[in-house]
């Protein structure tokens, strides 16, 4: 703990600084899973990148305490020897504990246990005048709350505690067939009942043709399960494999995944928008090439290319949660809209705490009481090349799901006007918390999120270079080439020259 504490007394001294000088600072991590554009200023920024610790596993507490910047790989990596895991695991294992809690992240266990944040008993957080606190159900409970999916906007996350479970030697997958988006909403809805399933998620395939995929830990495999791996070049990327699953069943199939293999299933491929990287070159796609390139294939690497080609530019990367009564409503729609398959499809638990993670409150139509869970659908692919046309179907799309009084979240570009944003989340919870946490002078969470448009991104070259750069990445396959030599050479890509 003395070097946590020396490195969050730094960080203090720091945010004190900007706080006296009336400068506005980011907070820097030194990586993202987010596909917005950003630069930071290295003299308005605040370093956390050597937040990477995992500080202690309470066994008997089944609660581990870590560092914001500590990736899930590398936290279920010191959990998973004490027979322990957290209950969310999310599905990309370069995305952080502090990205999970302030950027709201959910995944297949998320039915069950809910967002990412709602693990966490307690965070230390230094707020915007440099004061430290602790912050939990119990003491300081509004920002709380309030800090998740505040995208470090009220403060500097430090530390987490998170509860744990326990952990199984592998999941056995079940394969459940569905013929339509009414047939997927209505499985997915029956596994979410059923308590002994422990992970549920989805992928649509095409209108008619899909898989609800349920997970259950397990210390070994049943009786004539087979064994199924992802994690190795030689393995099927897993939706490849689903698919190969359903093609060749009308009936549940049943196999066991080593525990890790399943939670980090889709990382070879970034579920399936790898496969458009392969396209976009004029490539095969096959087992040989997934396997001859398979270095590029994981996230951390097609993040990196991703944001150094300018291709977030150029493909529509959105997840949005719908009430489960209009996820079926929304299916259709997106697939008159845009035509792409596959979806991917990810019950949500609601438990009626709202906050900037959590802006909806949606009541049940059945008149049961409470709130009404979610449905995520994650809609990836590629969108208009021309700017004002891309711009345009990623309005109608965000206008759709405000309509169907559903959710986007702000990983992603976001072009909301600063009207449509505060109709959907809490402008004045948000800025209370704000004014009494000394956070004001912070960037704002839509200032942070929105795509300006009125304005090109200033990157900190010159007036040439920044031209040169713009043919580059205007041009194929250069701007492809450009993402891929940036990911070898290796080097920050988010901080400004």
């Amino acid at each position: 703990m003395d070097s946590h504490n020396e490195s969050v007394a730094f960080i203090a001294s720091r945010v004190r600084h900007f706080h006296d000088q009336k400068v506005p600072f980011r907070i820097y991590h030194g990586s993202t899973n987010s596909t917005r554009q950003t630069a930071f200023q290295r003299d308005r920024m605040i370093d956390t990148s050597k937040l990477t610790r995992v500080l202690e596993v309470d066994v008997e507490r089944k609660t581990v305490l870590v560092e914001p910047n500590v990736p899930m790989d590398q936290l279920v990596e010191a959990t998973l020897p004490h027979g322990l895991i957290p209950p969310v695991v999310m599905e990309f294992p370069g995305i952080t504990v502090g990205g999970g809690f302030a950027g709201t992240s959910g995944e297949s266990s998320s039915f069950k246990y809910g967002f990412f944040d709602r693990t966490t008993n307690w965070f230390e957080m230094v707020l915007a005048n440099g004061e430290v606190v602790k912050a939990s159900e119990d003491e300081r409970t509004d920002i709380f709350h309030g800090a998740a999916g505040s995208f470090g906007t009220l403060g500097v996350l430090t530390l987490f505690e998170i509860r744990l479970i326990q952990a199984k030697k592998y999941v056995e997958l079940t394969y459940h067939p569905v013929k339509s988006a009414s047939d997927s909403v209505r499985k997915a809805q029956e596994a979410t009942k059923d308590y002994s399933n422990d992970y549920v998620d989805g992928i649509l395939f095409a209108k008619d043709h899909g898989a609800i995929i349920t997970g259950r830990l397990a210390d070994a495999p049943s009786p004539g399960s087979r064994i199924q791996r992802f994690s190795r070049a030689i393995d099927p990327w897993f939706y490849l494999h689903a698919k190969s699953v359903i093609d060749k069943s009308s009936i549940p199939v049943t196999e066991a995944v080593p525990l890790t293999d399943y939670l980090f299933r889709y990382d070879r491929g970034a579920f399936w928008t790898g496969m458009y990287g392969f396209k976009w070159f004029k490539m095969p796609f096959n087992r040989i090439t997934r396997w001859a390139l398979d270095h590029f294939m994981h996230t951390r690497v097609m993040y990196h290319a991703l944001h150094a080609s300018g291709h977030s530019k150029q493909y529509i990367i959105q997840d949005l949660a719908l009430p489960t009564s209009r996820a079926s409503e929304f299916i259709e729609y997106v697939d008159e809209s845009f035509g792409f398959y596959p979806l991917w499809l990810c019950p949500l638990h609601r438990d009626g705490r709202v906050s900037m993670a959590h802006p909806i409150s949606t009541k049940r139509e059945d008149g049961a009481g409470g709130e009404e869970d979610l449905l995520n659908v994650g809609v990836w692919g590629p969108g208009p090349t021309n700017q004002a046309a891309f711009v345009k179907v990623n309005r109608e799309l965000e206008a759709k799901v405000r309509e169907l009084s559903g959710v986007k979240w702000l990983y992603a570009q976001a072009f909301y006007t600063e009207d449509e944003f505060w109709g959907i989340y809490d402008r004045k919870g948000y800025e209370a918390l704000r004014e009494k946490y000394h956070a004001t002078s912070l960037p704002t969470i839509y200032e942070k999120v929105r795509v300006d448009l009125s304005k090109k991104e200033n990157d900190g070259r010159g007036p040439i270079k920044t031209w040169l750069r713009e043919i580059v990445l205007s041009t194929w396959p250069l701007s492809g080439v450009y993402g891929v030599y940036k990911t070898i050479v290796g080097g920050d890509y988010l901080l400004a020259k």
